[in-house]
């Protein structure tokens, strides 16, 4: 009775399951097909767009020489030098062509003609004129050596920006790999649901095995796409951020590489921190303000301070006067004159002085930020570190783990086909598997990524 009523059951519900397997089967073909464009290496939307695939050390040639940020460093060198070429000119002599024509009449003068008018008279002069200063209270020296801290600055950010380049680029790189990873992993285990869904249907025909069963691999295969969709937009979003920082203009880019790795024992703390203090960028680019910063106050201060400067001229100059035949004349010759000036603004209202309080607090400002920066330093080395030990030792632990998960599926599946395995079983297993995989490319990540943060941290990424 009970075997009767097992194929009744079966017998009601044949007609319905065959098109219920036509709609499934229909549905894993086309989720299929975008899957099979992305191992491909193309997208179904673009099969004529070319990708151009780059190693890591090609990534970051690539940056060294496109990257906006790297682009714009070097344009900022260029202002710094322009700042420099101009504080320097206030040192050096400075030169001017001056020229003058024109006419006058002043009838106040006409006493010293003898006549009740004063004449015209026309003049013209052509001189060159030269000034130079000879102290200024140290106000030209401190602001050419600001200018030449300012060189050293823009040193700085282009050091610091080629190496966060580094960083950034070998994290998104790795993000690529790690997305990869991941793909394949949830790939791997749609195609191990969709021969369960098969061997389910074949059990079934073989009257071995229930319409739940079937109907229960069939849900299994269908939860296994989500995954698989979210790796492969994972994957285009990663190589999109990677195209972004090599500054390719949108063009596609994807990477050819491992997530596998040889360990290195990084440096200790106090290595890694006096690698920091010595080469960190950043810190040296603070230093400098800082030096901008002092010569800044001694400029302020020399506001009010007594200034010598030479100043002189040399020419030639024309006169005419055409008044009447009595008083026509004209003449012409060189003229110069040359003297020492002295300007002492003794007082201005106390001007100088606010200056030189703002200049100090400002100084003060950069050492407060120096000191920040140095703490903030150390706690990203003390970080990176820790980050680098945690993925080192995940990384060693499942090293071996993901061989062992695989096995056992093998051997789930195996169980399950004949029947010494129930389902429960073979989904932890599966299950045990995508986790190891997944926790493995995660950790060879972080590996990579706690790896060149470190280097950051130390200011050698990439030097």
């Amino acid at each position: 009775m009970k075997n009767f009523n097992v194929r009744r059951i079966r017998s009601n519900i044949s007609e319905p399951r065959s098109y219920r397997n036509i709609f499934y089967r229909v549905l894993l073909t086309f989720s299929v097909a975008p899957l099979l464009c992305v191992i491909s290496g193309f997208t179904c939307s673009v099969h004529a767009t070319e990708i151009r695939t780059v190693t890591m050390d090609e990534a970051i040639s690539i940056a060294m020489e496109k990257n906006r940020d790297i682009e714009k460093a070097r344009e900022y060198a260029r202002y710094v030098e322009g700042k420099y070429v101009e504080e320097r000119a206030a040192a050096l002599p400075q030169l001017s062509l001056n020229g003058f024509a024109g006419m006058a009449k002043d009838n106040s003068q006409s006493v010293m003609y003898g006549s009740g008018t004063s004449p015209l008279q026309y003049s013209r002069s052509a001189d060159i004129a030269v000034s130079q200063p000879l102290y200024t209270w140290g106000k030209i020296g401190a602001a050419i050596r600001a200018a030449e801290a300012g060189l050293k600055t823009a040193e700085d950010q282009l050091r610091l920006f080629r190496q966060a380049a580094v960083r950034d680029v070998t994290t998104v790189f790795s993000d690529v790999l790690l997305a990869k990873e991941l793909h394949t992993a949830a790939r791997e285990n749609l195609e191990q649901k969709k021969r369960l869904l098969e061997e389910a249907e074949r059990r079934f025909a073989a009257g071995t095995a229930t319409d739940y069963d079937v109907l229960a691999a069939e849900v299994a295969a269908q939860n296994a796409f989500p995954a698989t969709i979210r790796s492969e937009n994972a994957i285009a979003a990663a190589r999109h951020q990677l195209s972004f920082l090599l500054a390719l203009d949108g063009q596609n880019v994807d990477v050819s590489g491992s997530l596998n790795m040889q360990f290195t024992n990084p440096p200790d703390y106090d290595q890694a921190l006096k690698s920091a203090h010595s080469k960190r960028p950043e810190l040296a680019d603070l230093r400098h303000r800082i030096g901008i910063y002092s010569e800044l106050v001694t400029i302020a201060d020399a506001e009010n301070k007594p200034r010598l400067d030479f100043k002189g001229n040399a020419g030639w100059h024309w006169l005419d006067i055409r008044e009447s035949p009595a008083l026509n004349g004209s003449s012409n010759g060189s003229a110069w004159n040359a003297g020492l000036y002295l300007s002492f603004p003794f007082f201005d209202g106390l001007r100088a002085n606010g200056k030189t309080t703002q200049a100090k607090s400002d100084l003060r400002s950069k050492q407060i930020d120096e000191a920040r920066l140095l703490e903030s330093i150390a706690l990203e080395i003390r970080t990176s570190r820790d980050a680098l030990k945690e993925a080192t030792d995940i990384v060693r632990a499942l090293s071996g783990t993901v061989r062992q998960a695989e096995r056992l599926v093998q051997m789930a599946e195996k169980g399950y086909e004949f029947g010494v395995k129930i389902r429960l079983e073979l989904d932890d297993a599966q299950l045990n598997l995508v986790q190891a995989r997944s926790y493995l490319a995660r950790a060879q990540r972080d590996y990579r990524v706690a790896q060149v943060n470190l280097l950051w941290a130390m200011g050698v990424a990439g030097e």
